[in-house]
């Protein structure tokens, strides 16, 4: 029988997160569900398996002692418009994300699962891609055993804000769903989830990175 491992799931309450939780509680992979969160979970999300902590980003002495776990699942994001400010935005996608990467490794953590963004590249003219790119060079640098990097396109799925963007690739992936490439066409939330799922039950040491094509 194998040992289970236990897991830190980051952004739970975002749109893969979510899913990603589903997943976690319906499988068998882990048996501690570590979540850091700004918001406590609803209610509904009642398992024995879950241990959360509701902390603050930016006061990382006060949560550094949770971070202890076999794996990571970083599904953390937030837009510009959200931020508000581009400096808001590289705090939440880059330092918050970064900072808990850092102390999990230190900490013993083996495998790494990142949701990215396609485009990611630290030499991108776009300060989103750019940031995501940046992110992806700094976890891999790192040194975990397994980096399994995600790049998926326009995320849909069932969110609790309105965001524009998702609303025109509904309607543009039921139009013309073949128009653009794969790697560019828009891919819900729950494949995402799924293929997280998946790589998170295999042991492939190194770093894999898997394009939106893929999760299509």
């Amino acid at each position: 029988m194998l040992e289970k491992k236990s897991v830190l799931l980051l952004g739970a309450t975002g749109l893969v997160g979510s899913e990603c939780l589903k997943l976690l509680l319906s499988g068998d992979i882990y048996d501690r569900i570590l979540i850091l969160a700004r918001r406590p979970l609803p209610d509904t999300w009642d398992d024995p398996r879950i241990e959360q902590h509701v902390i603050d980003f930016d006061r990382p002495d006060s949560y550094q002692k949770f971070v202890r776990t076999d794996h990571v699942i970083c599904a953390l994001g937030t837009t510009i418009g959200k931020a508000g400010t581009k400096e808001n935005f590289y705090r939440v996608d880059f330092t918050y994300s970064y900072r808990i990467a850092a102390m999990a490794r230190e900490n013993g953590a083996e495998h790494f699962l990142l949701v990215s963004s396609v485009g990611a590249n630290p030499a991108s003219p776009v300060f989103y891609s750019r940031v995501k790119g940046e992110l992806e060079t700094a976890i891999q640098n790192l040194e975990y055993r397994n980096v399994t990097i995600f790049r998926p396109s326009l995320l849909m799925g069932e969110r609790a804000e309105f965001r524009m963007g998702e609303e025109i690739g509904k309607i543009f992936s039921k139009l013309i769903p073949f128009a653009l490439p794969g790697k560019y066409r828009p891919v819900h939330a729950a494949a995402v989830a799924a293929a997280i799922m998946r790589a998170a039950g295999e042991e492939q040491p190194g770093v894999r990175i898997i394009t939106s094509d893929a999760l299509v």
